[in-house]
């Protein structure tokens, strides 16, 4: 409960990671407990036995990358932010293998949090629906998006949670009361997928789903959980997408109140019916279990179920009107094309269409990635370099893809790293799960074999959990290939904490730590120099990963302090030293620079804001905003549209769409005619009253 309760509190505080406040907050938090994991850790696990621990070094690299970029950055204080938040996912990464070190008993635990955290963030989801007036009157849309503020993070929540709640409907063990409590989670959380319209959500469930079914053998209870969750959710969302009140955007508060409280009847009948279900399909097994050959006719038809997916796929495409390949070709075009005209509706047709605009995103991506393929253009830096290759005028920061993402911001050295980070995390997995190796690594590894790789190994209830666990991370894989939910701290942290504890857990064969035996292991660390040297190194890593995260939140509030003070002499100086207080809490970031110059504009120092703006350029050369700002200065403080116009050159070459900078052009072509103008007045009022003289000497 204290997990699913700190899981839960990381979503709903962080919210979908933008903002900087609530986010900063979370990472610190995450960093100081992270550290003390760690000095856990190098107290209580012994060097021997630090499975897991080339998945950390990995990791470690990775994040080492994402804040080496800051020197080579177009974006440095975006960088910044992006080093904090791999840092705390390093550090929680690291914690879950510690705990998997030390209280690896306790799977259980940790698989109930991960169902009770998601079952509640998506209940607070539905519950803005059904109460819009109270939790989401400033409302636009139809589709679900809070806690986070995006629909597909609030559908990759509910998606993380279903291999748990598969794991809690078809477990052998535990009370059968708390078992049928996974039919009406199954139920909340594929229509909390479904009302979010999260077609990306719905792929990972059903990859996630079709690898838990193949590689856990409880198939025909999984199955019951699927089914009839699945139902309820099927009957209440069909109800609610024949709904207008519920499915158009911009709908009046007071009808879109009326809908959600009857949709908040059907969500409780469904709950209501599903736990009846749970219950009696718990005792009716408990009663007649089915015989062991029933169980394995099941589970094959399961699997063969699941191999007629995509052969019923393939019939349904050939019998369409544009036939196998016109259906095919049509929706890779609409996939993947980024100048593809099909518009896909905010609304529930969303889940059937194919086209998207993140073959836009991609596209730009790539271009980036070509342009700076070694090292990328500095983490983050995405939302500024697109500026230069896009054709619209969307305000967009993230690639929508993990892959993109990185090849974008950290160039082939990211991707090399990651894809390592993943091979050996797929390696250590493979070692907890007793997968067999190919055998070209068994004859490189020989003592593998010894080690519990053989895929005869008993499938236990660990087991079980183990690759139930597998499967979340999976989940979040599929879903970050196609979208930026690896910067939401809350479905993130869920899938590193899942990834980290199956990392760390090591052979099965091997007993799972003991929680009561954690005192002891600690005792005999303190007595040993070295541990707790690496101990208290391990705090303070934590602490200043903290201390780092902090830093952009406090320049933030001292540049607000800053133009929160009213212009004018007796504030002027105070004025400025919160300016430079700023600077030197974030020295990457251009915002103080810019309120210096409108401190000094206001204090009537043109020359000192024009120095601050140069800086600025100076600073992110490759940023357009800064040659903006410079340029509309010399129009407006300096009347000196020429050079504003040569400012402006850079600043529409790196951002050829920019409507600001398509506006500050015209105004300073405007004041450079009126000028021109003006001037061609004064040289005919001159010429006038030269002849007006020469006629009167001549008069």
């Amino acid at each position: 409960m204290a997990l699913a309760a700190a899981l839960t509190a990381v979503g709903l505080r962080a919210g979908g990671g933008l903002a900087l406040d609530p986010t900063t907050k979370v990472e610190i938090t995450l960093d100081v407990v992270g550290g003390v994991l760690a000095a856990l850790a190098a107290l209580a696990v012994s060097a021997r036995r630090w499975w897991g621990g080339i998945t950390i070094g990995l990791f470690a690299v990775l994040a080492g990358v994402t804040a080496l970029s800051i020197t080579w950055s177009i974006q440095p204080s975006d960088s910044w932010l992006e080093a904090n938040r791999t840092f705390s996912y390093l550090l929680v990464f690291a914690g879950a293998v510690t705990l998997s070190r030390t209280v690896g008993a306790w799977w259980s635990g940790l698989l109930g949090a991960l169902c009770t955290a998601t079952f509640v963030i998506c209940v607070w989801a539905i519950l803005t629906k059904v109460f819009p007036g109270a939790l989401a009157s400033d409302e636009v849309y139809a589709r679900l998006r809070e806690p986070f503020g995006y629909w597909n993070a609030v559908g990759l929540t509910a998606a993380l949670g279903v291999p748990p709640t598969l794991w809690l409907g078809a477990r052998r063990s535990g009370h059968a009361a708390i078992s049928a409590l996974a039919y009406p989670i199954m139920g909340i959380l594929l229509l909390t997928v479904l009302l979010a319209y999260s077609r990306g959500s719905l792929l990972a469930v059903a990859v996630g789903c079709a690898f838990w079914f193949v590689v856990v053998p409880l198939r025909l209870r999984g199955v019951a959980v699927l089914a009839v969750g699945a139902v309820g959710a099927l009957v209440v969302s069909g109800w609610v997408f024949a709904q207008d009140t519920l499915t158009k955007d911009g709908v009046p508060i007071d009808e879109r109140t009326t809908s959600g409280h009857e949709l908040g009847v059907a969500v409780l009948i469904m709950v209501l019916v599903l736990l009846a279900a749970g219950l009696a399909l718990g005792f009716a097994a408990a009663r007649r279990a089915p015989s062991e050959p029933a169980r394995k006719r099941a589970g094959a038809t399961i699997i063969v179920g699941l191999a007629l997916v995509p052969v019923i796929l393939v019939i349904a495409l050939a019998m369409s009107s544009k036939g196998l390949g016109g259906t095919i070709s049509s929706g890779w075009k609409s996939l993947t094309d980024p100048n593809d005209q099909t518009q896909v509706l905010n609304d529930p047709s969303r889940l059937t269409s194919v086209g998207s605009v993140r073959a836009r995103y991609w596209d730009e991506s790539i271009k980036i990635f070509r342009a700076h393929p070694w090292q990328g253009v500095g983490a983050g830096a995405y939302a500024t370099a697109r500026l230069r290759y896009r054709t619209d005028n969307l305000a967009v920061r993230h690639a929508h893809g993990y892959a993109v993402q990185t090849a974008a911001d950290l160039g082939l050295f990211g991707l090399l790293v990651s894809l390592l980070l993943l091979v050996a995390w797929i390696g250590a997995t493979g070692r907890t799960l007793g997968w067999r190796l190919p055998a070209f690594a068994r004859r490189a590894a020989p003592q593998a074999g010894a080690r519990g790789l053989d895929p005869r190994v008993s499938f236990g209830p660990e087991h079980v959990a183990m690759a139930t666990l597998a499967t979340v991370v999976l989940v979040f894989g599929v879903h970050s290939f196609v979208d930026w939910t690896w910067f939401v701290p809350g479905t993130a942290v869920m899938a590193l904490v899942a990834a980290g504890w199956v990392a760390g857990r090591g052979p099965l064969d091997e007993p799972a730590p003991d929680a009561r035996m954690l005192g002891a292991r600690v005792a005999q660390g303190l007595r040993q120099p070295p541990n707790v040297a690496l101990a208290c190194a391990a705090l303070a890593l934590g602490l200043l990963a903290g201390w780092a995260a902090w830093q952009p939140l406090r320049s933030v509030d001292s540049d607000n302090d800053a133009l929160a003070i009213a212009p004018g002499p007796a504030s002027y100086a105070e004025a400025v030293a919160l300016t430079e207080k700023a600077g030197d809490q974030n020295p990457l970031s251009i915002d103080p620079l810019l309120t210096r110059a409108l401190v000094e504009t206001s204090a009537h120092h043109p020359d000192r804001a024009r120095v601050a703006l140069v800086e600025a350029i100076r600073r992110q050369p490759s940023n357009p905003q800064t040659w903006e700002y410079l340029s509309r200065f010399a129009v407006d403080q300096e009347n000196n549209p020429k050079l504003a116009l040569r400012l402006l050159g850079p600043a529409l070459y790196l951002d050829p769409k920019s409507p600001t900078g398509a506006q500050d052009y015209l105004a300073a072509l405007r004041l450079l005619q009126t000028q021109a103008q003006a001037k061609a007045d004064r040289q005919a009022q001159a010429k006038a009253t030269r002849e007006a003289k020469k006629h009167r000497k001549k008069g």
